[in-house]
């Protein structure tokens, strides 16, 4: 999927954080490019320094897919953020199920991954996302998110 959007809407990681409460060393989402009303372009550099590759392979480090599908989930919720006009003061977003997820290759430092994520549904607190995360215009993650949206306080 690709979303053919104006460069005006865009998020700089100071616009990010106002809507993600995640803080490092999980924050994965560098910047969002663009996005409308359904959907959403974000991007996350990969680089050596993340504190994962001195454990998961050390000597061949790939990032795990685990965190692909994260970053994804990440870009997802300020897509809802955007959409529900809320903020994680008001809502937290919540992982409720992961489906269909496929890694297709690996993702390695220095590569940039790019994050294209669409609404599929939305029904009550609950959002179903599709994301594929690609790297220099392959698919390296494909997988199917439900999210479970709750009001602060409760």
């Amino acid at each position: 999927m690709s979303v053919a959007l104006s460069s005006d809407k865009m998020l700089n990681i100071h616009q990010i954080i106002n809507y993600l409460p995640h803080r490092y060393p999980f924050l994965l989402v560098d910047k969002v490019i663009e996005y409308d009303e359904d959907a959403l372009v974000a991007l996350k550099n990969v680089t050596v320094n993340e504190p994962y590759f001195m454990g998961h392979f050390p000597e061949n480090a790939v990032m795990p897919g685990v965190l692909i599908v994260e970053a994804l989930a990440q870009a997802g919720a300020i897509l809802a953020y955007l959409k529900a006009k809320s903020n994680p003061q008001k809502h937290l977003f919540f992982l409720a199920g992961v489906d269909n997820a496929k890694f297709k290759q690996v993702v390695l430092p220095g590569d940039q991954l790019f994050l294209d994520v669409h609404i599929a549904g939305h029904k009550g607190s609950f959002w179903k996302l599709h994301g594929e995360a690609k790297v220099d215009g392959k698919i390296v993650c494909s997988v199917d998110i439900l999210s479970a949206m709750k009001e602060i306080g409760q």
